[in-house]
């Protein structure tokens, strides 16, 4: 799996109860929407229109906007519901078996008709493209789509996957029209026709113009004529600066902790104000186990014992994030503390100088923490920074940090040359499954030479085939014990989710939610 541009939140999170989904939600239709346009600026770039390629946040912004997925995720909520379909439900008892009814009457953008035939060749593209930047890797599982008519679509799976329902929620889930789409490329013109609540109407290296999407069919109640996307190309200063100018509506995605932090300091003075929202996004030190160093359990559980997170919190994030002691973040079913509860939140010498020891290490370990700059936060690297700092303070290491462009951080991550190097996840759909297998099960994305058998080949497979996603805690609790135990990773934080928003602006409460979805039809502008 792709690392979606962070390692990509939230009141209490229901599970896929049943793994069954059924009736629907309530059908708005085009309305050309209601109100004035709203500007919104963010530091992120849309890699890609075309949803057989595009894997970061922005892109999938687009997307979750743009096209309809057979089902969705309702504000707040991390349970799909139907969406582009009438319902959905396994038909077997195996979860191997995943059919759905479309909506009657449904239109692209363009005014054709979308029919099963457009589903199936949606996801048969996207397969048949693989592209190594592309959503084509959440699909393992699937073996063929059926379209016994043309209001019915069939996935025949190759292995019992409870979790389908949630990956077709997501923006890998994208319907294209068939008429427009190549079947063996990608498009390339910055073009996009999708089903969803708006069409795309201009798309250029600065911004994009959404229009609300006449022929519209679905949930979304629409409450803006349209939305303009300005981009910031990573110049957090600038996105500040066009906020407070009045120049955007809302900053999403790229104000660092400081500004954050200074807008809440204003007390609204400045005519903004923050908007908080949960997170399912976290951070990890991720070890390599065939390192020299690394590779030793002593080691990473000294690193464990010293490392204090709420310092890293206060210090270098200025409380835009919790500590996180759990392979599974907060919010997300499945969740337990296994970090904290092995080696405590407060940090502990004599701990760490003991597993130590038990290495047989005497003298000061020698380390480097290798980061990289902007990909997983504008404060990587001082958050390295400081964690060497804290390592060194205790007197057992002598570590150092360097930083290193993302493009060679994963050639050198792959070829094993790093012993310690941070890792980010933002996730592509709220379940635990989600936040494990990518990372522990066969082929993970991870490179760090962990292997654990229970894990592979026990409780990976038999967490997905459970259609009664609240029957699964156990076992992932067993999993995230285990990790705890044998340390491939440390959890270090989980994001807090912040829009920075002038006060006549409403909704966005509606779009930081678990499920990652940015609804550009919740904004309003007074």
């Amino acid at each position: 799996m792709n690392m979606r541009n962070q390692w990509p939140v939230l009141p209490v999170v229901a599970g896929l109860a049943s793994g069954l989904l059924t009736g629907c939600g309530t059908e708005t239709g085009g309305t050309g929407g209601t109100g004035t346009s709203v500007v919104m600026g963010m530091s992120d770039d849309v890699l890609a229109t075309d949803p057989a390629s595009g894997y970061d946040p922005g892109s999938w912004l687009l997307f979750n906007n743009v096209f309809q997925s057979l089902l969705s995720f309702p504000k707040g909520a991390t349970e799909p519901q139907p969406e582009a379909a009438e319902q959905c439900a396994f038909s077997d008892t195996e979860a191997t078996v995943y059919k759905c009814t479309l909506r009657d009457g449904l239109k692209f953008s363009n005014g054709d008709a979308l029919t099963s035939e457009d589903v199936k060749f949606s996801f048969d593209r996207m397969l048949k493209i693989n592209d190594p930047d592309g959503p084509a890797v959440m699909f393992p599982t699937l073996d063929k789509v059926e379209t016994p008519n043309e209001r019915t679509v069939v996935f025949r799976l190759n292995t019992p996957d409870a979790t389908f329902p949630s990956k077709i929620a997501s923006g890998a889930g994208s319907i294209v029209d068939e008429e427009q789409y190549d079947a063996d490329g990608l498009r390339k013109d910055g073009e996009a026709v999708g089903s969803g609540p708006y069409k795309l109407e201009e798309f250029g290296d600065d911004e994009a113009v959404f229009s609300v999407n006449e022929h519209y069919k679905g949930s979304a109640d629409v409450q803006n004529s349209g939305v303009t996307l300005k981009f910031f190309h990573g110049d957090q200063e600038a996105l500040k600066k066009a906020l407070l100018a009045g120049e955007v509506d809302i900053a999403y995605r790229g104000l660092t902790a400081g500004a954050i932090a200074d807008v809440e300091k204003s007390g609204g003075d400045s005519g903004v104000e923050v908007v908080e929202g949960t997170s399912a996004e976290v951070q990890h030190l991720v070890f390599n186990m065939d390192d020299p160093v690394t590779g030793k359990l002593g080691v990473r559980k000294a690193i464990a014992y010293l490392i204090d997170r709420d310092a890293l919190i206060k210090d270098v994030y200025q409380g835009t994030a919790t500590p996180l002691y759990s392979i599974i973040p907060a919010g997300i079913a499945g969740h337990n503390t296994a970090f904290f509860d092995t080696y405590g939140a407060r940090p502990s010498k004599a701990k760490a100088a003991a597993a130590l020891r038990g290495e047989g290490i005497t003298g000061k370990v020698k380390l480097t923490l290798w980061s990289t700059p902007s990909r997983y936060g504008p404060a990587t690297d001082q958050e390295l920074k400081a964690i060497a700092q804290q390592l060194n303070a205790s007197g057992l290491f002598d570590a150092d940090v360097q930083s290193v462009a993302f493009d060679q951080y994963e050639k050198d991550i792959a070829a094993g040359k790093y012993g310690v190097y941070v890792k980010g996840w933002i996730p592509d759909y709220p379940d635990a499954d989600n936040f494990t297998a990518p990372f522990f099960g066969e082929g993970n994305v991870l490179s760090n030479n962990y292997r654990n058998r229970a894990i592979t080949g026990t409780l990976i497979p038999r967490t997905a085939a459970e259609r009664d996603r609240s029957a699964t805690d156990d076992d992932f609790g067993q999993l995230q014990d285990i990790v705890a135990k044998e340390l491939p990773v440390l959890p270090v934080w989980q994001a807090k989710q912040y829009a920075v928003v002038h006060d006549n602006v409403y909704g966005l409460e509606y779009c930081l939610d678990a499920s990652t979805v940015f609804r550009f039809w919740e904004l309003s502008k007074g």
